[in-house]
């Protein structure tokens, strides 16, 4: 398959120019880029479907170039926002652009013949005076094309300032100069980025007469139509220092069975025969989650590291399967507090371990996580566990019950969990 064809059984293309197909047909290799919104200092998971797109594209042998807008973030796209964001500084657009390009350099190759560019737009635009960009730029684009483009249109009732109405122009500018210098012949983007894109395919039809072409990817849903990558804690970033990596894994293990099925094809290298033989074998077994776990071994590995995927995914298990009581000892202390982050926790001092008292007792007195009758009660049940193994009536708790001599883990049912950490 070349590149579209690729896109398009990987569900990735929402609309392109008519050409595009044709020259992709052909022996020409393409030099192609995507635009990155310095924001902040970490990309996060809606950016990884464009990632994937200049990954994919350099896979077939064509060449990718990474923007990372150091000109247009100290403006903001108006596309798909309600409101004009908040403009950066200089110096916090520059740490953001190494914490990207970091990132970038995870997912794609910059040693080889097509060897993947970084370029800033800062560059070229630090030297552009209004004047020249008025003359040499703006005369090219009508006021009527710009206001019929649809991030315009659902912008004016509410307001849109002249910043954010230049950026169309300004992104435009974009492509023709790398067309220019660096032979860039075409631009992806989300599919809220058309109208963007297309104002730089006609920019550079006017001013040198070249055939230029355009992409985008559609906005990827959840099944039951919530938006991806978002969790009721925000964003789920690719910096583990924004979100960990236990957290990260773990989005990607409660994502629905119906996403799976999408989401392995768009966030995965995987091919099509490899894809259906898991899907056959997520069919005989979906309380395994084989595709929820295909997916987050492919993705934080890569992110992050194989080395932590397989720490995350064995401390799960430890946790939250059939692993012996004794395994807890081998999870990390930092990985630890990551798997239990929100969890209730209390300090207790250590001779309240060394008292040897109920149970019960502590739960309720000394932890105060419930009532000394609802410690009981669960007990009689069988509800309640102590680092995974279940409370019998009269038990007590020494010291041998710390993990590591620092905590321990209490369980009543299914999901609540409560942590008596040693001080």
């Amino acid at each position: 398959m070349d590149f579209l064809e690729e896109l398009l059984w990987r569900g990735l293309v929402h609309d392109h120019t008519p050409s595009l197909r044709d020259v992709l047909k052909g022996d020409q290799k393409l030099s192609g880029y995507i635009g990155f919104d310095p924001t902040s200092d970490s990309l996060h998971l809606g950016s990884l479907i464009p990632i994937m797109i200049l990954a994919h594209f350099q896979r077939k042998g064509h060449k990718p170039y990474a923007l990372v807008g150091g000109a247009t973030g100290m403006i903001g796209d108006p596309s798909g926002k309600s409101q004009e964001r908040h403009l950066l500084d200089k110096e916090t657009l520059r740490r953001n652009q190494e914490g990207i390009a970091k990132q970038l350099h995870k997912f794609l190759d910059f040693d080889h013949s097509n060897a993947a560019v970084i370029v800033n737009n800062y560059d070229w635009f630090k030297d552009v005076s209004l004047l020249s960009f008025m003359r040499e730029v703006g005369k090219h684009i009508s006021l009527g094309y710009m206001l019929a483009k649809d991030s315009v249109q659902r912008r004016l009732e509410s307001g849109i300032t002249f910043t954010e109405f230049s950026y169309q122009l300004i992104q435009g500018y974009d492509f023709y100069y790398l067309e220019r210098e660096y032979g860039c012949t075409l631009q992806m983007g989300g599919s809220d980025q058309w109208g963007n894109i297309t104002t730089g395919t006609e920019l550079i039809r006017r001013i040198s007469g070249k055939k230029a072409y355009g992409m985008t990817t559609p906005l990827l849903t959840k099944a039951d139509g919530g938006k991806f990558g978002k969790t009721e804690g925000g964003n789920i970033w690719l910096d583990k220092t924004k979100t960990s990596v236990y957290n990260f894994h773990q989005f990607w293990m409660n994502i629905s069975d119906l996403d799976a099925e999408r989401y392995i094809k768009i966030f995965t290298f995987l091919n099509a025969e490899e894809i259906e033989d898991l899907y056959r074998e997520h069919q005989k077994a979906p309380y395994l989650r084989v595709l929820q776990n295909a997916i987050s071994e492919s993705v934080t590995s890569r992110v992050h590291s194989r080395e932590e995927f397989i720490q995350v995914r064995d401390a799960s298990k430890i946790l939250f399967g059939k692993s012996a009581p004794e395994a807890l000892e081998r999870i990390p202390e930092a990985l630890f507090w990551d798997v239990f982050e929100g969890v209730p926790t209390r300090s207790i001092a250590r001779s309240v371990f060394e008292a040897r008292l109920s149970v019960a007792r502590v739960l309720s007195e000394e932890a105060q996580f419930m009532s000394y009758s609802e410690s009981l009660r669960a007990i009689k049940q069988g509800a309640l566990s102590l680092n995974k193994v279940k409370v019998r009536e009269g038990d007590c708790l020494t010291p041998d019950h710390l993990i590591n001599g620092k905590y321990v883990i209490i369980q009543k049912g299914k999901k609540n969990f409560f942590i008596m950490s040693c001080c």
